[in-house]
Formats: structure tokens, C-alpha cells, sequence
């Protein structure tokens, strides 16, 4: 019979075992919130919910999801995010399947789906059809997060890479929004027509010379392109700035920003009077306070 605390190297692990176990791993690797890693790598490896764990601690495991489990805590050790690991992530309340060709979203980039909500609401077009772009969509956690809040909505999604779009289609599909959403291979705003409503992004924001002290976690796995914004991590907040017409004529630019970022951000948007309406620019703060959200209203 197994003991309720044997753990992944014993002959016969179990649940509560296994969880204390891995915790004491990843705590040795310098990683943060061991707990809830563990237990998310643990559940994922036995196909378990969180409530089952805490309600089957004394469960052994196999030597199938033993061994699973123990592929999963070192690839953790070696400082591998857990959305890496398991191929997804939650962000706004949904899961969303991501890979090594799209950015791992981050709760800091809800705030510019709030912003966006928050925007609407106010103008009374919650249910208008509107047209969203959305700006290198990666895993498109931004465009599919908004036509889901958003029911009659459409949006297009664009990306350098072709690998995040086939990510942002599946991604689509088991949404139930696939019939509302496109996909174009383009470089910010080359190639792009029509007139959409909302234009959202989450540019490369980090500067050139940072990303080397990044955490491993983003260094390491997320694609750079993705990250590096140039010397001052603006590069692609510029090209934006200089194609705002030719896209949302009458409508709003809501971009994501680093933490220290979102007054140069906002004063690149509007540096074009006859675009941007300079009365209506805004600010949206994170759950720490910290502006990451600028949203300017262009106007024809």
C-alpha cells in the first residue's frame, strides 16, 4: 500500500506525495509559487482537475504519469513555464493554446481587453458591428477574447509568422468564433486595407539591450521577436503611428505598454493632430497600478 506522502522517485508515489515533491524541486530551482506550479504539473500529468486533487490525495500514481510527471518537473527546473510545458494558457477566463511561435499571454495584457470593453460600453456599441484589427496576434488571445465578449463583432488577425496564425486559427475554432475571424500574414500595418473600428496590439516592448536580463521564463522561450522593441522599445509603436489613418479613420488605437513606457507611447499616437483627437486619449492602469494601456481615438 502506498504512503499518503511518497513521492515521485518512491516506488509507489502518491497525489499529495507527488505535489510535495515537486515543490521541493522547483523551490531548489529558484522558482516562485512552487505550489501552484506543482499542482498544476501534477494534475496535468494524471489528467486531474484541482478540485480532484485536493479531494484524492492518498491516489497512486502509475508509473506511466509517474514518469510523465518527472519529464514535466525538470523541464520546470530548468525554468520552463508551465504554459510551455502543457501547450496552453488561461487569459480572460479562457483557455488558449499557444507554441513556441507565439508570445505566452500575460495577465498584464487583460488590461487592454478591459480597456477595450470599458471604451465600448461607453459609446453604447456593445452590440454595433464592429471591426477589430488586431496587430501581431500571436496566439490571437487579444482579437478572439473580444469577439467572444463581443458577439457581433468580426476581426482580423495578422502576424509575421505563419506558425502563430495556424495557433490563432485552432485557437478560433474551438471558441466557436472561427466564422468571425481572418488571418493575413503581414508586418504591422503593410498590406492592410479597409477601415476597422478598434486597432488593438501588444508590440514588442522591451528594449534591445534588456532582454538579456529578462527572466528566463521570457528570455528563453518566448519568441523574440516578440519581445525586442528596438533600442528604446518603440520601433513598432512608430509604424503604427505613421499608418493610423489609413486603418481606423474614425475609431480607437488601444496598444499594451511597458510599464515605464506609456507617455512616449502615447505621445508617438498622436503626433499627428489631423489623426488623433488629442482630447481623447487614455490611460489604463494593472491590477499593480502601473499604466500598460493607451488608448487614443482617431477621428477623420
Amino acid at each position: 500500500m502506498a504512503r499518503p506522502d511518497a513521492g515521485i522517485g518512491d516506488r509507489h508515489p502518491t497525489v499529495a506525495g507527488a505535489v510535495r515533491q515537486a515543490a521541493v524541486e522547483l523551490q531548489g530551482a529558484g522558482i516562485h509559487d512552487v505550489g501552484t506550479d506543482a499542482r498544476r504539473l501534477v494534475g496535468a500529468a494524471l489528467g486531474l482537475s484541482a478540485a480532484e486533487l485536493l479531494s484524492r490525495p492518498e491516489r497512486p500514481l502509475s508509473a506511466a504519469e509517474a514518469e510523465r510527471l518527472r519529464c514535466y518537473v525538470d523541464r520546470r527546473r530548468r525554468r520552463e513555464p508551465v504554459s510551455r510545458i502543457l501547450g496552453a494558457r488561461d487569459f480572460y477566463g479562457r483557455s488558449f493554446a499557444i507554441s513556441p511561435a507565439t508570445l505566452d499571454p500575460r495577465p498584464d495584457s487583460e488590461t487592454l481587453i478591459a480597456a477595450v470593453l470599458e471604451l465600448v460600453r461607453s459609446e453604447g456599441r456593445t452590440s454595433a458591428p464592429l471591426r477589430l484589427l488586431d496587430v501581431g496576434t500571436g496566439s490571437g488571445c487579444l482579437l478572439l477574447t473580444l469577439l467572444c465578449e463581443l458577439p457581433l463583432a468580426t476581426g482580423v488577425g495578422t502576424d509575421i509568422n505563419q506558425s502563430a496564425l495556424q495557433v490563432a486559427r485552432a485557437n478560433a475554432c474551438r471558441l466557436g468564433v472561427a466564422e468571425r475571424a481572418a488571418w493575413l500574414v503581414a508586418d504591422a500595418l503593410d498590406g492592410i486595407a479597409g477601415n476597422f473600428d478598434i486597432l488593438v496590439a501588444n508590440p514588442p516592448y522591451v528594449r534591445s539591450g534588456e532582454i538579456a536580463a529578462l527572466e528566463p521564463e521570457v528570455r528563453d522561450f518566448d519568441p523574440v521577436a516578440a519581445l525586442d522593441g528596438g533600442a528604446d522599445g518603440l520601433n513598432l509603436y512608430r509604424r503604427i503611428a505613421a499608418g493610423i489613418r489609413t486603418v481606423v479613420a474614425d475609431g480607437w488605437v488601444v496598444l499594451e505598454v511597458g510599464h515605464d513606457q506609456a507617455d512616449a507611447a502615447a505621445e508617438l499616437l498622436a503626433s499627428n493632430p489631423r489623426a488623433i483627437d488629442r482630447g481623447e486619449l487614455r490611460f489604463y492602469r494593472d491590477v499593480t497600478g502601473r499604466r500598460r494601456c493607451v488608448a487614443v481615438r482617431t477621428q477623420s
